[in-house]
């Protein structure tokens, strides 16, 4: 049908043939765990950097300030470039490690990048158990950083490519399910070890190990993905693969969709050049747009430094811990709202209820101007409420949207886009916050808010709906967009993707 009008509606969301198999939710299950890696080094971070046994070994003049009297401003105790440095270096290896996972994760597959990643996180793990001083703990953040860049890279394509297109949110979803239980697993190994005179400290960097072994032998196990097969020429595996993760052997429509963009995808002999490419720019804006503003919502605030903050607000020691299992758990649970919801609710609704929620939370954090007890108490509830808002929306929804909205022959380098720019923001975020709050106090959140509303605005204005449609079928929905139709031509168009009459 080539050179006929694109469909309104004729191809938009086919309905290939398939059901979700035990198979593929148990391989996508186990892929997920590679989120276990990036979940545990958010949480065990805070909580190291605020155990008095680590802070007199390798931040004294940190722990200096502990021991001040009450007189000392409370919310610089914290302030330290190094510990700051510490924190955050992890993800600027993250960010440089995921362009180079774009190649590895295309020419030899997603299971491949993932054994890569999780060999990396356990070098960094056991250089950080057996740290002797600040050097060797930056070392093992940077090997892990370099590990959680593959991880990030290839485990959400993975997800988006196995799952059918009926079920790819919610399995893509997996993802940052793992990630919120990496985090309260972290939260709970520092409540514990904290305990322990020392080196309980060692145990909790040690501890990563754990998640990142469950990577390196996991990985191996896992299927390619059809799509990943086609893109290296293995037809016959690619089908025999597909008919077994769609659970029937109908599955004819599907593969020459994939094959068809894989055919696309050969001429594109470099895909980092092609990116800024009119037709491209659409769904480029949102793989660069979304995790940008993923971290400027301020989560990684409360997840690096819940601790910290809890003991900011007057808690103890041991309280502060408590308070970030507490977020911990509503996290976890708030993600599984998100996965049972996000096929049904659909993207926009969960993005734009959840940036009014935790709007509203941070204009509350925002105006805290003393802290007794009962309000401290209230803070943590007000937190909670916000965690819980991030985790069925810009949480999840900030892995899976990228990974699905990109066509095939520049998926991988586009992917590499967003973790770079997720880990840069990241970074970014962990290097400013500690010096913010020290001069804004609470009202750093006031800040968070305002970009909150922006980012909250141009999700309404810009955003297209996208559950439903299948991967390989996405640049319908960018045609049909009053705003983003006119930078697709229809000769970017697949020809089996039109009809001979018709008009938007």
């Amino acid at each position: 049908m080539a050179g006929g009008a694109v469909a309104t509606g004729a191809r938009e969301g086919t309905d290939y043939p398939g059901k979700l198999t035990g198979y593929v939710f148990f391989t996508c299950l186990l892929a997920a765990a590679g989120g276990l890696i990036f979940g545990y080094d958010i949480g065990i971070s805070g909580g190291v950097t605020s155990m008095p046994m680590f802070l007199e070994k390798f931040f004294p003049s940190v722990y200096r300030k502990q021991l001040a009297d009450s007189g000392t401003n409370q919310y610089c105790k914290f302030n330290s470039p190094t510990l700051t440095i510490f924190t955050s270096s992890l993800y600027l290896a993250a960010l440089l490690a995921s362009l180079v996972a774009s190649t590895v994760t295309r020419r030899l597959g997603r299971r491949m990048s993932m054994f890569v990643g999780g060999l990396l996180f356990c070098g960094g793990a056991i250089i950080n158990a057996a740290a002797q001083d600040v050097a060797m703990l930056i070392i093992g953040r940077l090997l892990l950083g370099f590990g959680i860049g593959f991880a990030n890279q290839s485990v959400p394509l993975f997800l988006s490519e196995m799952a059918p297109y009926k079920h790819r949110g919610a399995l893509n979803m997996l993802f940052q399910l793992v990630i919120t239980v990496g985090i309260l697993l972290a939260n709970l190994v520092n409540y514990g070890f904290a305990k322990i005179p020392h080196y309980g400290w060692r145990l909790s960097l040690g501890g990563a190990i754990v998640p990142a072994l469950i990577m390196v032998f996991g990985s191996p196990f896992l299927p390619e993905t059809p799509n990943s097969l086609i893109e290296r020429g293995k037809f016959d595996e690619a089908k025999a693969q597909l008919i077994k993760i769609r659970g029937v052997d109908n599955v004819d429509t599907e593969l020459q969709d994939l094959i068809t963009a894989s055919e696309a995808s050969k001429k594109v002999t470099n895909p980092w050049k092609r990116l800024p490419e009119r037709k491209y720019r659409p769904p480029l804006t949102f793989a660069m747009a979304i995790p940008m503003f993923q971290q400027l919502t301020g989560i990684n605030v409360i997840m690096f430094y819940a601790p910290v903050l809890f003991k900011t607000v007057g808690f103890a020691n041991d309280a502060s811990l408590v308070s970030a299992v507490i977020t911990g758990l509503v996290n976890v649970f708030a993600t599984l709202v998100s996965i049972y919801g996000v096929d049904k609710w659909g993207r926009r609704s969960l993005f734009l209820e959840g940036g009014i929620q935790m709007l509203v939370c941070q204009v509350i954090t925002g105006n805290v101007t003393d802290l007794p007890t009962w309000y401290a108490v209230l803070l943590v509830i007000v937190i909670c409420i916000y965690v819980s808002a991030y985790a069925w929306s810009w949480g999840p929804l900030g892995w899976l949207v990228p990974s699905e909205i990109m066509p095939l022959e520049v998926r991988s380098a586009a992917q590499s886009v967003t973790v770079s720019i997720n880990m840069l923001f990241t970074f970014m975020v962990a290097q400013a916050f500690l010096p913010m709050l020290c001069a804004f106090k609470f009202g750093l959140f006031i800040v968070f808010g305002v970009i909150v509303v922006i980012m909250t605005v141009f999700i309404y204005k810009l955003f297209p709906e996208t559950k439903n449609v299948p991967i390989e079928e996405m640049v319908i929905v960018w045609k049909k967009h009053k705003f983003w139709g006119h930078y697709i031509n229809d000769d970017a168009i697949p020809s089996e993707l039109r009809v001979e009459d018709g008009n938007f």
